[in-house]
């Protein structure tokens, strides 16, 4: 059994930050659960384009107002307490953040913690075999 509090993650390596967002990463691939966690908050009055070319993304916004639009098709969706997207097709997808909008994030392959989002908005497969060890 793995037990975390947020507070634990605040301030170590694995709460990231970048100019647009900030994620704590709960669960990692070293816990060989075959998913990560992240809470993560993406700031307010920013626009954030991803690509996840290598990993399925479940998001679950807990806090906030945000617009996301799939780059491929144009769509464009409310993001808000209570809104869930799944990136199950690897969409190009871009977040604007009207407030400080609050997600639970679930990534397959599970991330390392060490990804850091590339040019492209992509994070590198980095397998668990490189990863750290579990707490």
């Amino acid at each position: 059994m793995i037990v975390v509090n947020l507070e634990d993650i605040v301030g170590t390596d694995r709460d990231v930050e970048a100019p647009t967002w900030r994620s704590r990463r709960l669960v990692l691939a070293g816990a060989k659960v075959g998913f990560s966690l992240h809470d993560t908050v993406l700031y307010a009055g920013t626009v954030t384009k991803m690509w996840y070319a290598n990993h399925i993304e479940a998001v679950y916004c807990i806090e906030g107002t945000g617009e996301l639009v799939n780059e491929e098709t144009g769509e464009k969706h409310a993001v808000r307490p209570g809104t869930m997207y799944l990136l199950n097709g690897h969409e190009h997808h871009t977040l604007h953040a009207h407030t400080d909008v609050r997600t639970v994030c679930v990534f397959n392959p599970p991330c390392t913690g060490r990804e850091v989002h590339d040019e492209d908005g992509v994070y590198p497969l980095i397998t668990e075999d490189e990863a750290p060890a579990a707490r």
